[in-house]
């Protein structure tokens, strides 16, 4: 599903993450580590977000770097703590990501009312709570046709009832074969999500458990 080759992420003359081989088999993939480890990073740096010196192939076809746009399509990213401008609001970014993302409009209600952001869909973002900007973030990871889909600490701030909705949705994106790399410090197994692997951060690189 993902392979990286000699992938290398600096800040200045600091090296963030140095990853000389790795290949990420196809479900849903478990990313964790310590905060500061460099797991936001790599999410980033699979989103199309962060440049990078290396390889990095989805579904040995598309190139982050040689083939960027298609790849930026078929990747969506939900972000761990999200900031939007203040002066839109939810149905703005909703319409502009799904037209990027190729998302049929159709489906925007629908997604929206998974995440109980469809009653706030028309106030501006600077009167949403955090919880409420994390729901629209992941509502924005789930539009289109994407391959792969990375949520970065998708569990925090929510409410129980957003959680299994999450969850839900997870595992019905998962079934129409859509992969997932979910990120988070804290231990997943317990959501009765179908972990099929788990990977960790550690000392620059990354590793499989």
């Amino acid at each position: 599903m993902l392979q990286v080759k000699n992938l290398i992420k600096k800040y200045g003359r600091k090296t963030i993450l140095k990853i000389e081989k790795l290949h990420i088999e196809r479900g849903i993939v478990h990313l964790k580590g310590i905060n500061g480890s460099g797991k936001s990073t790599f999410s980033k740096i699979v989103a199309g977000i962060l440049p990078f010196q290396g390889e990095l192939i989805l579904n040995q076809k598309f190139s982050a770097t040689g083939n960027a746009v298609e790849y930026r399509k078929l990747v969506n990213y939900g972000v761990p703590e999200p900031s939007y401008p203040e002066f839109l609001t939810a149905f703005d970014l909703i319409t502009f990501v799904g037209k990027a993302k190729g998302a049929p409009k159709s489906s925007f209600l629908t997604i929206a009312n998974k995440f109980g952001i469809t009653e706030y869909m028309y106030d501006h973002i600077c009167t949403y709570s955090s919880g409420m900007i994390k729901r629209l973030s992941l509502c924005l990871a789930f539009l289109g046709n994407p391959e792969l889909i990375l949520l970065d600490e998708p569990f925090n701030t929510l409410d129980k009832e957003v959680i299994e909705n999450l969850i839900n949705m997870i595992k019905d994106y998962h079934k129409k074969g859509v992969n997932f790399i979910l990120v988070s410090h804290q231990g997943i197994n317990s959501l009765g999500i179908p972990i099929s692997a788990s990977f960790t951060v550690d000392n620059l690189t990354i590793g499989q458990d």
